[in-house]
């Protein structure tokens, strides 16, 4: 190449390297020279244009805090300081108008400044567990703008600093909201389906089993492994969509982290697929998946134990079945106001005796029904065998609650490893036939 030549691309190279350094000048130049209000304020009509941009608003799947509460769908409208709210907190899906602001502080934010929906999750005179007395769910309405990320709008909240993120919303989500509220009796379970439930994992290579115990009022699963020395847990939050539900934490499988589980309907399943064989499963099961020996301490020759199902403290308690709640709301029913059960109180070897004592408010006389005990060595189970009620025959009201205890195939005896409301040890009873299970203090 001739000296000439060389020299003119390098002219034209230099010449291009001081156009670009002169724009990026400019550039660093109107960031730099902007007061801190008038970023703040460029900030501000950001978002105002953001929030209004998107045709049929936006959606954000709000879980407060996952390490003890479900997640929580919400969907927003925005247009000039208005937003219109519609939620999945609870069966009114209606959509609701309030107002919102853009504030300026340390940076902006977007403040829900009248009482809305998202409102219900900062509520702290409304809580879903004791734990959670004086807190409620935990939730914001104040969220700090982040910016944006493949179309989402990025939110920390303002009390905890947690990521939330708004999605662009369509008009399904709007008509479909209320599928979400109609899929939690699905993750509650149903009467009709076996009242033991898993969580199974696949990875590929190995099949692993958890025990899977919901909370509806809380929207959370406890799920421990069942496999002996094994302390791994999948502990998640869940919320609604209308066709399955979503977890968080992801659930773990191999390396790959699973979150959308789809419900069939015909064996009440959710089931998220990975790839290359990965998946899981929360499934029904017809018996616990560990059976323990808790029960022997129940056999005749052993001292006396009691256990009381008080309605007061436990008449809530999540480890109560659907079918036992119902069970005993039936048998309250057919009682004057002030005379419901008040316990259920289950003693054995009681000086040689063993019997059930059902106990009321307003003075009604208790009622005893005596049992003799045996056992299901091979299946674990506490049988109970009728030896006479102190009425001479079985009242008619507590004969459907009645006839749990004295199943023929027994009854499965848990110590819990949770407390509530006091510091005494729980104790469920479980039919072994039946979807029939309730919840008792030891009082020894």
């Amino acid at each position: 190449m001739k000296l000439k030549n060389i020299i003119n691309y390098l002219l034209v190279a230099l010449l291009a390297i001081q156009l670009v350094s002169c724009d990026n000048k400019e550039s660093l130049d109107s960031t730099f020279n902007a007061t801190p209000t008038e970023r703040l304020n460029a900030r501000e009509k950001e978002l105002d244009d953001l929030l209004a941009s998107s045709e049929f608003g936006w959606k954000a799947v709000y879980f407060t805090d996952n390490t003890q509460l479900g997640g929580f769908t919400h969907l927003f409208k925005f247009k000039d300081g208005k937003v219109d709210m519609a939620s999945d907190f609870d069966n009114d899906t209606s959509i609701f108008a309030s107002e919102y602001d853009i504030v300026l502080g340390s940076t902006v934010s977007l403040v829900f400044t009248t009482k809305n929906r998202i409102h219900l999750l900062s509520d702290s005179n409304s809580f879903p567990t004791a734990a959670l007395r004086g807190k409620g769910y935990k939730g914001d309405f104040q969220f700090l703008y982040y910016g944006q990320d493949n179309g989402q709008i990025i939110f920390r909240t303002n009390r905890t600093f947690q990521e939330l993120r708004f999605v662009k919303a369509t008009t399904s989500d709007w008509t479909n909201l209320a599928l979400n509220r109609a899929m939690a009796p699905n993750v509650t379970g149903a009467n009709t389906r076996p009242l033991f439930r898993l969580l199974e994992t696949n990875d590929g290579t190995k099949v692993s089993q958890f025990d899977f115990n919901y909370t509806n009022a809380s929207r959370f699963a406890t799920s421990n492994s069942i496999e002996t020395g094994s302390s791994l847990t999948n502990n998640i939050g869940i919320a609604y969509t209308p066709t399955g539900i979503v977890v968080s934490p992801a659930i773990k499988v191999g390396n790959q982290e699973l979150t959308a589980f789809t419900y069939d309907p015909a064996t009440g399943n959710f089931n998220a697929t990975g790839t290359g064989g990965v998946s899981a499963s929360i499934k029904y099961t017809t018996k616990p998946l560990v059976i323990t020996n808790d029960y022997k301490i129940l056999l005749p020759g052993n001292q006396q134990n009691v256990y009381g199902y008080l309605a007061a403290n436990l008449g809530a308690a999540p480890s109560n079945s659907l079918y036992a709640n119902t069970l005993l709301a039936a048998a309250n029913a057919t009682l004057p106001a002030n005379q419901k059960i008040s316990r259920i109180q289950i003693y054995f070897n009681a000086g040689g005796e063993n019997y059930i004592a059902y106990t009321f408010n307003g003075g009604k006389p208790a009622i005893y029904h005596d049992f003799t005990v045996t056992e299901d060595a091979v299946n674990k189970t506490l049988i109970l065998s009728d030896f006479g009620w102190s009425t001479g025959t079985a009242p008619a009201f507590l004969a459907a609650i009645d006839k749990e205890f004295f199943d023929i195939k027994g009854l499965y005896v848990k110590k819990e490893k949770f407390t509530i409301g006091a510091s005494n040890t729980i104790y469920t009873f479980t039919s072994a036939s039946s979807n029939f299970r309730i919840t008792t203090y030891a009082f020894q």
